[in-house]
């Protein structure tokens, strides 16, 4: 009997998948030298995109990097076992296709968006589907003769099969599944089931007649049943509420006019609701910085580096975040903001580099001698790096308003926008650097609370300036108005509404029949609605206190309950504890997820490599 080619089934075509066929091309002439093998990519969406990068997307819709700073190839910094593969960054691609050097076709209305596209735009998400499709292409183009690509657009339902045999992936509207020798799942963002919560506010709307939109990706919701001026309570300040106050906004006919000093203003076109929206801390995302490090880059890692996560993994007891990894944190942060502060902008410091080095060395973080020694060496509290108040600006403030608590928003939010484009407040590039080297470190550890991602997602990932600057446009028009910190959201059965409050604003509240959870779903493979995640979960995968499912930090590898690795089966994603912080990344940063691509990817060949004929075992349905 002929022996089956040896296989991989990629459960996932997004850019984490995409990125994962880009490293088993690289790996292949070394790890899996000669024979046949079997790539078998499922998606119902395209390949390159997926489902959340897909073309089908409103053109408001923006990136919120810019274009020099998406990449998805390795460069030399990305620590790896495999070869390097250069490719061109967003801006680089857009470039190549301008200058005829890239043959690729692109719907009429990309075209225009390529000819204008700078280093510095931040691209609309339907070109970065076009690229990242661009990508998939040619890490396809790149497989040898010998490897066999085959794409399915279908749902993956499930995976059975036993740890010493082949798996079977089973996929909607197939009687029959995919055999395969490896599985992969690189699942981006999934919808979940609701929490206790989301079900009581959900079981309320419906009771009462309102409206209650849970936690989803923005571009999936059904708008329409916000109706024209009537207020909407938004629970969420990031990223997914951004998209919403475009697509409310501009994408129901309003308009922004500039004056000559560059300030906003929003002209309604009467389709608007009122949205109020308010968050645990109260302001939006720190807005991208708008300028390029010029000079010395800070040296990272200094203080949280491989020696001393390896330290943290050596310990017998449990991790705990607080106390065993945040002062790693605190002190290597701090060391990126000094280390610009003290070499781009002496004047504004009282000792010479280092000397500040090596006694900011000796002091323990959060000390009363690192604070004094700071104190004594950076005059300006300004130039100091307070991680508390970065994290909770409007701690402990009240005002005696709610118009008094628009004024005070919107200097913030002014604020922000001057320091985030002054050169001259360039420690903050240097910390953004800093938190980009911390989470590669932090993703060894395996889950360690909620805590890291939400601070990393406020201070690195925010949205572009010109996207707070049209929310100062749209609360001074009225269409947006803030609620505050630490917002809370409760059901009046007998007006039949939903109330927002705010510790902002004391004895403040907004009613509305309307509420929208302005937020991707918590990752959970307890409740997620993928099926493959959760019939793993149910075939006895391990899944960490916050839901998210375990894996080997080496190779991906998914654990059972005992912390056995699979020897067939491996995720990487954001439903992971090992979650980098995105499939594609900024160029020169040794991206997290590059790493993990490509250990994974060497992994599966060196599996397959060794893989000796076995005799076929029998495996459940999935039926």
């Amino acid at each position: 009997m002929t022996a089956p080619t040896p296989s991989v089934v990629i459960v996932g075509a997004g850019p984490r998948g995409t990125g994962l066929l880009e490293r088993i091309a690289a790996n292949l002439p070394e790890v899996y030298a000669s024979g046949r093998l079997d790539i078998h990519l499922v998606d119902p969406h395209p390949p390159g995109g997926g489902r959340i990068w897909r073309r089908d997307q409103s053109p408001l819709l923006w990136m919120n990097s810019m274009a020099e700073d998406v990449t998805m190839f390795t460069d030399d910094t990305v620590e790896r076992a495999g070869p390097l593969r250069p490719g061109p960054s967003l801006a680089e691609w857009a470039v190549g296709i301008r200058a005829g050097t890239l043959p690729v076709v692109l719907d009429p209305e990309l075209i225009s968006e390529v000819e204008e596209l700078t280093p510095q735009s931040f691209a609309t998400r339907r070109l970065q589907s076009a690229y990242l499709g661009w990508v998939y292409e040619h890490s396809a183009a790149a497989l040898p003769s010998r490897v066999t690509l085959r794409e399915h657009r279908r749902r993956a339902l499930c995976v059975t099969g036993p740890r010493d045999g082949r798996q079977r992936v089973w996929l909607e509207g197939r009687t029959e599944p995919l055999l395969t020798d490896t599985v992969v799942l690189a699942l981006g963002h999934l919808d979940a089931e609701p929490d206790q919560e989301q079900r009581a506010l959900a079981g309320f709307a419906a009771a009462h007649g309102l409206v209650h939109l849970p936690p989803e990706f923005t571009a999936d919701s059904d708008l329409s049943v916000l109706r024209p001026a009537e207020p909407v309570i938004v629970r969420g300040f990031g990223l997914a509420f951004i998209d919403l106050m475009v697509l409310l906004t501009e994408g129901r006919g309003g308009r922004y006019t500039e004056d000559a000093t560059g300030r906003l203003s929003y002209h309604p076109s009467g389709r608007e609701p009122v949205l109020h929206v308010g968050s645990r801390r109260g302001v939006p995302y720190h807005s991208k910085i708008g300028y390029t490090l010029r000079g010395e880059r800070p040296p990272l890692p200094r203080f949280f580096g491989p020696a001393e996560t390896d330290a943290l993994l050596r310990r017998p007891a449990p991790l705990d975040f607080r106390r065993d990894v945040r002062p790693l944190v605190e002190k290597e942060l701090g060391f990126a903001h000094y280390h610009r502060l003290f070499t781009a902008h002496p004047a504004r410091t009282r000792a010479n580099w280092p000397d500040f080095e090596e006694k900011y060395a000796a002091c323990e973080p959060g000390s009363a001698e690192l604070q004094a020694l700071v104190a004594a060496s950076v005059p300006d509290p300004a130039d100091r790096l307070d991680l508390d108040a970065l994290d909770h600006p409007l701690a402990g403030r009240r005002f005696p308003t709610s118009d008094a608590f628009q004024d005070g928003l919107r200097g913030y939010i002014e604020a922000d926008l001057d320091r985030r484009h002054d050169p001259d407040h360039s420690p903050d590039l240097a910390v953004f650097l800093g938190l980009l080297s911390v989470y590669g470190q932090l993703i060894r550890l395996g889950d360690l609370g909620g805590w890291w991602h939400g601070f990393f997602s406020h201070l690195a990932s925010g949205p572009p300036g010109p996207r707070l600057r049209q929310l100062l446009a749209l609360s001074r028009a009225g269409v947006v108005r803030f609620l505050g910190a630490d917002t809370a959201v409760t059901m009046d059965p007998v007006r039949r509404v939903f109330r927002a409050t705010s510790a902002a604003v004391p004895g403040a509240s907004v009613e509305a029949r309307a509420l929208v959870e302005a937020r991707l779903p918590e990752p959970s493979v307890a409740r997620s609605r993928d099926g493959v995640l959760r019939a793993l979960y149910e075939d006895g995968a391990a899944a960490t206190p916050a839901g998210l499912l375990a894996v080997s930090p080496d190779d991906a590898r998914t654990l059972d309950r005992s912390g056995r690795a699979h020897p067939r089966r491996f995720a990487i994603g954001p439903h992971t504890d090992a979650r980098a912080s995105g499939a594609f990344a900024r160029p020169r940063t040794n991206a997290p997820a590059f790493r993990q691509n490509d250990a994974t990817a060497r992994a599966v060949l060196a599996f397959l490599c060794d893989l000796s004929c076995r005799a076929p075992t029998e495996v459940r349905s999935c039926a």
